[in-house]
């Protein structure tokens, strides 16, 4: 037998609901406030079919250049040959997430701020650099107690 190649070919799990996330889709999700220049996911909601993603783009992470009533358009980067192409898609809200990629970024670059404000009060701010590993300290070794051994190792056997 043939094999289809339509529009949503090989997409059984994909676009399928994840366990006990099936059903009403929730409020949250459209109340939810978007802003141009918000980065986002897009991730295809299989209960509802308007306003879907081709299924190139689920799961790929774009920035948003256009809000309306119920959609956004988000800008994407496809990769095509050996070149990657700017694309702009508009998708409805149930098929966006706002993406945590940024979020660790976002709380180092607090923390080393506060660190540095910290630094400047104390007057310790030269040692705020990465400084590179040091060398280990001096120790002896002493062959009195712990006597070297040979390590051979042990001769290989074929028998069953």
């Amino acid at each position: 037998m043939g094999h289809a190649a339509g529009l949503r070919a090989g997409t059984r799990y994909a676009f399928s609901r994840d366990f006990k996330k099936k059903g009403y889709i929730k409020l949250s999700t459209y109340l939810r406030q978007y802003k141009v220049g918000d980065i986002v996911d897009i991730k295809a909601n299989g209960a509802v079919q308007k306003g879907m993603p081709h299924k190139v783009y689920h799961g790929k992470t774009g920035v948003i250049y256009n809000v309306t009533k119920s959609a956004v358009g988000v800008i994407i980067y496809k990769r095509v040959g050996n070149r990657y192409i700017e694309k702009r898609v508009n998708v409805r809200i149930e098929h966006v997430n706002l993406s945590r990629s940024r979020e660790e970024f976002l709380t180092r670059v607090k923390t080393n701020a506060e660190k540095k404000r910290k630094a400047k009060t104390e007057g310790t701010h030269m040692f705020l650099k990465r400084q590179p590993a040091m060398p280990r300290g001096e120790r002896t070794v002493d062959a009195k107690e712990n006597r070297p051994e040979t390590v051979t190792p042990i001769a290989y056997e074929t028998t069953i």
